[in-house]
């Protein structure tokens, strides 16, 4: 033991170093402990999750405000080496500061959460999680049709919500618009055609248009924003070779693919039943005149 205190006497820097590096490591126990805690106590997963993220949060602001008061010694020389770090660490650490500033930014204004559909710098996807450096996505699209997973999960620095615009999918209004075309053959009965495809979309969607109502009543009151119509509507053009019916509709951001699909279906299956009297059009080539061929033997 005495060797010891003589070897700490000779190099009193290591002595300070490891008295440090103690006073790290029970911050981050504590944290880890309390961390631990909270998730075996707290049943609801989101004040779960905040918590913890708060946790983190305040253990990385006291293990700053532990790491300047311990090397220098006192509490009045706090804000002159305070501003002297924050002078060095902003020239070579611009990007991390950033992305803290970052997870701050999004944390406190609330620009998107975990379990929201976001898409940022070109990516979509499902946020999984935030934390005090990245953002951590479930990848949709790409290759992939619609808005379907790609099994891909992507990391983002949290410092391009700085840089750009944030696509929220679902904050404030869980729904998105979405449309498709239906050609309709001329001749065809176009009052019947109109009233198939009105009833399916009323018929589907119905559940939709009842709960967007009241959500989209709370974004006009919270934003400067006109009211929007949520019901389905169906506007008509006439093209070269068809009558063609736009139908646009409102529908949960999740169940985009599956609901576009039950609507084809319905009125797929609603057109076939009426025998004839309307039918889908298809691109078709009218040939007007056959040119005159001459063909020349020599006998």
């Amino acid at each position: 033991m005495g060797a010891i205190q003589q070897w700490f006497k000779d190099y009193p820097l290591l002595q300070s170093i490891l008295k440090y590096l103690v006073i790290v490591v029970f911050v981050l126990l504590c944290v880890q402990f309390i961390r631990r805690f909270l998730k075996k106590n707290i049943a609801n997963t989101s004040v779960r999750y905040k918590s913890q993220k708060g946790i983190e949060l305040l253990g990385y602001f006291l293990l700053a405000f532990v790491t300047v008061l311990y090397f220098t010694g006192s509490i009045k020389d706090f804000t002159v080496t305070l501003g002297l770090l924050s002078a060095g660490l902003a020239f070579t650490l611009q990007e991390l500061i950033l992305s803290i500033a970052g997870s701050v930014y999004i944390f406190v204004v609330k620009v998107y959460e975990p379990g929201d559909r976001i898409e940022i710098n070109g990516i979509k996807g499902d946020v999984i999680d935030v934390d005090s450096i990245y953002t951590t996505m479930m990848e949709i699209g790409q290759w992939v049709e619609s808005d379907n997973y790609t099994g891909r999960i992507v990391k983002l620095s949290n410092a391009f919500v700085f840089k750009g615009p944030v696509y929220n999918y679902s904050k404030d209004f869980p729904f998105i618009w979405d449309e498709f075309n239906l050609p309709i053959r001329y001749g065809s009965d176009i009052e019947l055609a109109k009233a198939i495809i009105i009833k399916a979309a009323t018929k589907t969607l119905a559940e939709y248009t009842k709960a967007s109502k009241d959500q989209w009543k709370d974004v006009v009151t919270k934003y400067y924003i006109e009211d929007a119509m949520v019901e389905p509507t169906l506007a008509t053009t006439l093209t070269d070779n068809w009558v063609e019916f736009n139908l646009r509709y409102i529908v949960d951001y999740k169940k985009r693919r599956v609901t576009k699909h039950v609507l084809n279906d319905l009125i797929r299956k609603e057109i076939e039943a009426t025998n004839g009297k309307v039918v889908l059009a298809s691109q078709t080539i009218e040939l007007i005149k056959i040119p005159d061929l001459k063909i020349e033997t020599n006998t």
